[in-house]
């Protein structure tokens, strides 16, 4: 279970699409106020962030000698073969923009969907979030579906797939049985033998990507991912970049801002990440983030009836999913599949349900059918986060997603006594979650590739106005990372949903929707501290 990533590709899109709200909006400036239920570290921890860590340096505004080659190709557009209109491309990228070589040239695949000739604005580059997901297939769903009528008209609607994501040079670490098995080991040790076990499994995990993907490991950051982007931006003849991202998708898009604010044009961070925390820190503040996104669904649960969790109070049904969790780790249930559902694989289940509350009524299904024994439901929420299909293959993400994070930031541990010491906050953060979150964040202590990057603030001075948007509770990117990085930036315009899920733009109604349209469209950005609800 690695939970520093975003519910991406088609489920995300698909659940932008058809699970919109209805919702009102203010233009109330009180968007510094912290949202009811956030962890009480949150603030704390942000500023602690934002004292420690170094400010972004931009990068030169020159193309330099060696790298324009790669600004100066050309891309040959061909028909994806869809039916449905799509065109796609390779963009030749270095390994390394510090030592670039075209024996070492990565291949980043790119697709697009056109917009109308007349009145065209430009391009608009859009990442779905993860680390890990397929800003192509996230494209496709997009322009075909999810985005209004008059930004696919008025954009170039364009998909480029990160450095070992999907269709740009893939990570893989295991095979799909071996992967199996990592999905099942218990993140939650109760002793010397169960911290070996999930020791030795991050230690396979680690090694199986080192001797699959060599040299490619070290060059899998957000940086350069950004960099990439720039490339982009001027083989599709635009002065500045407009962007949407979601997620993580924000964390790439500040970057990107960061070194090249005088390219940056109309830019939307949805479910924003805040640069300048730690690891620990993003791992910690996420946990409270579950929290606060569980009690919202235990509220609405135990107001039912026939609510799992029984109907007595909030605070009860968190003991009862606790008591189910460790009944699970003492005996896993059977699920009409080879695979039983583990303690952990239960967990992922129930997280999967915290991005967005429509998925709240198949949660209560699956728990009330795992109390009677059958745990085929939650296995296959399980797997949908994991993105393993009906015939056991996984996909890409949950290799790509530690691959990028722990290149990013330095671990949050390096060993079990370390995560023994913090697994008080975490569990204060979450007393339902935070013990295996606290194990979970042990991964990249035995990653193969030292960490190159290290926590930022960001200023971007010179961009123009940033759309970041935050939604109260949202699980996967807390709240108070989306204050953090509109404090951060230097031309910002905070944009708030009072609300449930992941992310706002496409799902929480017509004041988001709206609002960030307008941008794009007009370019008009709204008043820093607008609030929809």
């Amino acid at each position: 279970m690695d939970t520093r990533r975003g519910l991406s590709t088609t489920t995300a899109v698909l659940a932008a699409a058809v699970m919109l709200v209805m919702s009102g909006c203010s233009s109330d400036s009180g968007g510094s106020d912290a949202p009811e239920g956030a962890p009480s570290s949150a603030s704390s921890d942000r500023a602690n962030g934002l004292d420690s860590a170094e400010p972004l340096k931009p990068l030169p505004t020159a193309v330099p000698s060696d790298l324009k080659r790669y600004y100066e190709q050309k891309l040959t557009w061909r028909d994806c073969g869809d039916g449905d209109g799509f065109q796609c491309a390779k963009m030749k990228a270095p390994l390394d923009y510090d030592k670039p070589d075209p024996a070492d040239d990565l291949n980043l695949a790119v697709a697009r969907k056109k917009g109308a000739k007349s009145g065209r604005i430009g391009s608009l580059l859009v990442n779905p979030g993860g680390p890990g997901g397929s800003a192509i297939e996230y494209v496709q769903q997009a322009a075909a579906v999810g985005y209004p009528a008059p930004v696919r008209q008025k954009y170039d609607i364009v998909g480029l797939d990160p450095r070992g994501v999907a269709a740009s040079e893939p990570i893989r670490c295991l095979t799909d049985k071996e992967m199996d098995t990592y999905t099942q080991t218990d993140q939650t040790p109760d002793d010397k033998a169960e911290k070996d076990k999930l020791v030795g499994a991050y230690k396979k995990f680690s090694a199986g990507c080192k001797k699959r993907e060599g040299e490619l490991l070290a060059h899998v950051s957000t940086v350069e991912a950004a960099r990439d982007m720039d490339v982009l931006r001027a083989l599709l003849g635009d002065k500045k970049l407009n962007y949407v991202g979601a997620s993580y998708g924000t964390y790439l898009g500040a970057y990107y801002a960061g070194l090249f604010p005088q390219r940056s044009g109309r830019l939307v961070f949805d479910g924003a990440m805040d640069p300048s925390l730690s690891m620990l820190q993003l791992n910690r503040d996420q946990t409270g983030g579950f929290e606060t996104a569980f009690k919202e669904f235990a509220a609405d649960c135990v107001k039912r009836s026939d609510c799992p969790l029984g109907t007595k109070s909030v605070k009860d049904a968190g003991r009862k999913l606790s008591a189910f969790f460790k009944k699970v780790d003492a005996k896993p249930l059977p699920t009409g599949d080879p695979r039983e559902l583990t303690e952990s694989l239960a967990t992922t289940g129930v997280i999967r349900a915290m991005y967005d509350e429509g998925a709240w009524p198949q949660l209560r299904d699956a728990l009330t059918t795992a109390n009677k024994g059958d745990g085929a439901q939650l296995l296959a929420m399980a797997d949908e986060y994991y993105e393993r299909d009906p015939s056991g293959h996984y996909g890409n993400i949950m290799y790509a997603n530690p691959a990028v994070n722990c290149l990013d930031l330095p671990a949050a541990f390096d060993s079990p006594d370390a995560v023994e010491k913090a697994v008080p906050s975490f569990e204060k953060a979450s007393p339902v979650f935070g013990r295996g979150f606290a194990w979970a964040a042990l991964n990249c202590g035995y990653w193969p590739e030292q960490a190159t990057g290290e926590a930022h603030r960001i200023a971007a001075k010179g961009a123009d106005p940033i759309l970041v948007i935050g939604t109260t509770r949202d699980p996967a990117t807390p709240y108070a990372w989306a204050q953090g990085l509109a404090g951060q930036l230097d031309t910002a315009r905070l944009l708030t949903y009072e609300g449930d899920g992941h992310t706002a733009y496409l799902r929480a109604g017509a004041c988001i929707n709206d609002t960030v349209d307008a941008y794009l469209l007009k370019g008009k950005a709204p008043k820093d501290g607008k609030r929809c609800s």
